[in-house]
């Protein structure tokens, strides 16, 4: 039975090297007739979703404009450059003109009005509110993250489940993940005060979890790997940090103790932005891991297109199954980087909580050393 087995999983992995070497070729010659490959377009947010080769779903767009003052709703993009009420720009060889009619239709059957930035042809657009694939790809992180813990919560409604041992894969999966956050980020980092913040801990664990796993589903994208998200987690951070802030806390970030009064004019202003750049390097960390895995496994598969272009259909062929085994193993860390950094956000967040309580205890221990002599005294 072993070597069966063994038999059979050689035959598949010849399969797919088979696959790679002769279909990897045509699919890049395929793609250099219709078009180029754009790894930042299919990695930056955008205001359709790709379901290459089928096509792409237009998401509504939403905007503001003034001179008149208006809120303009489109289903399309399309259909905003067809009503001509917004232009579209095309650029070429440096210089820049407004298309219309034929030229514009043309545009749109080649698909370039989905990169276009739509223009009022009368006013100045001040705001656009438009959907776009990372606003989609968040929410629904966020209805998965809803979902289970309200499937979780149902399995603890009554008091003798609480105590009960988990039933099914999926309760003690999920169980053991709030365990984990609970006792080995949580307890150890916030300190006696945890409970206040273990429902922001979990549920940023939880959606940043899930929205990095979402990054490696085919036709889906991780809304982590959008700058805006995660300065929208940090911000949160930041504001349930410092909502918590004890006075001994604020006295140390703008007044520090025991320090010559000109000192302490230098020193505030530090500590402040030391404080407004430890949350900034927390979104920018999560930004640029999420963004640099796609871009890398994306830029090893143009390695294929770009032989193809250079060298001929042999040379991808060759080319071919080294891209996508260096692909597969490119995944496969990028499963566990999402927790990873799902683990590293989390936790970062808990010592910024635990450094805004623990203040206090520091406070009260210098103010203990200082009284001691003077009572001796």
């Amino acid at each position: 039975m072993a070597l069966n087995a063994n038999i059979r999983y050689r035959q598949i992995v010849l399969l797919l090297a088979a696959g790679c070497v002769f279909l990897g070729p045509r699919l890049a010659h395929a793609a250099d007739e219709e078009g180029k490959l754009d790894a930042v377009a299919h990695t930056a947010d955008g205001v359709y979703l790709d379901f290459a080769p089928f096509g792409a779903v237009e998401l509504p767009r939403i905007f503001l404009r003034s001179d008149p003052w208006g809120l303009d709703v489109f289903p399309s993009t399309r259909s905003a450059l067809l009503s001509e009420r917004y232009v579209m720009e095309h650029k070429e060889d440096g210089h820049a003109e407004i298309l219309h009619g034929e030229a514009l239709r043309d545009a749109i059957d080649h698909h370039e009005h989905l990169y276009a930035k739509p223009k009022p042809a009368q006013g100045t657009l001040v705001l656009d509110l438009s959907i776009t694939r990372h606003l989609v790809f968040g929410v629904l992180a966020a209805l998965i993250v809803v979902a289970i813990f309200l499937g979780l919560a149902r399995r603890y409604r009554r008091p003798e489940d609480r105590v009960a041992a988990p039933r099914g894969i999926f309760q003690n999966m999920f169980e053991a993940l709030v365990i984990f956050v609970r006792d080995e980020i949580a307890k150890p980092c916030v300190g006696p005060r945890y409970r206040e913040f273990l429902p922001f801990l979990l549920t940023a664990f939880m959606f940043i979890l899930c929205a990095n796993l979402m990054g490696l589903a085919p036709y889906l994208g991780a809304a982590t790997s959008n700058v805006a998200v995660t300065f929208t987690l940090a911000a949160f951070t930041f504001v349930a940090g410092q909502r918590k802030g004890t006075k001994a806390y604020w006295t140390h970030l703008f007044w520090p103790p025991g320090v010559p009064l000109p000192v302490k004019f230098i020193l505030a202003p530090i500590e402040l932005v030391s404080l407004i750049a430890k949350h900034f390097a927390l979104a920018l960390r999560l930004f640029a891991n999420m963004m640099s895995g796609s871009l890398l496994i994306l830029s090893l598969i143009g390695i294929i297109f770009t032989i193809n272009v250079l060298f001929g259909s042999l040379a991808a062929a060759l080319v071919a199954p080294v891209g996508v085994a260096f692909t597969l193993f490119i995944t496969f860390i990028k499963i566990a980087v999402a927790f990873i950094h799902a683990f590293v956000f989390t936790l970062l967040s808990a010592i910024f909580f635990g450094m805004a309580l623990e203040e206090d205890e520091h406070h009260e221990e210098e103010t203990s050393a200082e009284e001691q002599p003077a009572l001796a005294g």
